[in-house]
């Protein structure tokens, strides 16, 4: 038997937010500067008869497993588009928490499509990827991708940004799932400005200066939802070398940027011994 084809799928990070707009079909226009973390999680596929999925890892028993699964509308939207009969047997192992606002369910797809695509020697035009990966899901085109990049819209318009310099980071989420619709819902006031920026950040503080002259338009919403949101951001400000401290897309996954690996790491253990319910990981952000 072939060895399986296997692809990470990493936890996406929105650096800032902004809410600029709302169609007229209620969809919100968002301008955003996404990023990707080397934690998350992992597909795996291998030829078979049939498209099925298997789930494991600590996050496996929040997530379904049957026809619903993202993963496995990736796959069957996949096979219509490229006219496979083929199927895979994918494997799916769970590391990132559900409904978090790091595009665990969206990176899992993306990362479904890769290897498929691998597995099948299947090259769709991109025009079709692109609305393929739309339709799954906002996020994914931009997991897709999987560099950092700046999105708009609701998430199809995507534009590279500049190289970003390397930084560690701390994610931790309080073990509360938050419903993006219900965060949406709940925004209000006005419209934010686009806040691109073109210069490439010389080092990770320089990055979070960057950051600070810009926010998460979706924070107070979620706060009201998920207060505890509030308790995690404050525990990451305290720790020694935090540069910036922010709550990631619709949340209740927050971040925190430091500039050498060393201090992440003893801040993400500080934070799991002060609170060891919640879900704490540290690592690097990717370019």
């Amino acid at each position: 038997m072939t060895e399986p084809i296997r692809v990470a799928a990493p936890a996406k990070i929105n650096l800032y937010l902004h809410v600029v707009g709302r169609r007229p079909d209620g969809y919100h226009l968002l301008d955003s500067l996404v990023a990707f973390a080397d934690i998350g999680d992992t597909v795996e596929a291998r030829a078979d008869e049939r498209l099925s999925l298997a789930v494991d890892g600590p996050f496996a028993d929040a997530i379904p497993a049957g026809d619903d699964n993202l993963v496995l509308r990736a796959g069957y939207a996949l096979a219509e588009l490229a006219g496979e009969k083929r199927g895979a047997a994918i494997r799916l192992t769970k590391r990132l928490p559900a409904a978090s606002g790091i595009g665990g369910g969206s990176a899992d797809a993306a990362a479904a499509l890769r290897a498929l695509m691998c597995l099948w020697n299947a090259n769709p035009a991109p025009e079709a990827l692109a609305a393929l990966a739309l339709r799954l899901g906002a996020d994914v085109p931009v997991c897709l991708g999987g560099r950092a990049a700046f999105m708009g819209g609701i998430g199809e318009e995507l534009a590279p940004a500049p190289p970003l310099p390397k930084a560690s980071i701390v994610l931790a989420n309080p073990g509360q799932a938050v419903a993006t619709p219900e965060v949406f819902r709940r925004r209000t006031g006005p419209f934010s400005r686009p806040a691109r920026f073109a210069e490439a950040p010389g080092d990770a503080a320089r990055l979070a200066r960057l950051l600070k002259a810009r926010g998460n338009d979706l924070e107070e919403p979620a706060r009201a939802i998920c207060p505890a949101i509030g308790d995690v951001l404050a525990a990451l400000r305290r720790q020694p070398g935090c540069l910036i401290a922010r709550m990631s897309g619709s949340g209740a996954t927050c971040f925190a940027l430091f500039a050498e690996p060393g201090a992440a790491r003893a801040a993400a253990d500080a934070v799991a011994r002060a609170h060891p319910a919640w879900w704490v990981q540290a690592g690097a952000l990717q370019n």
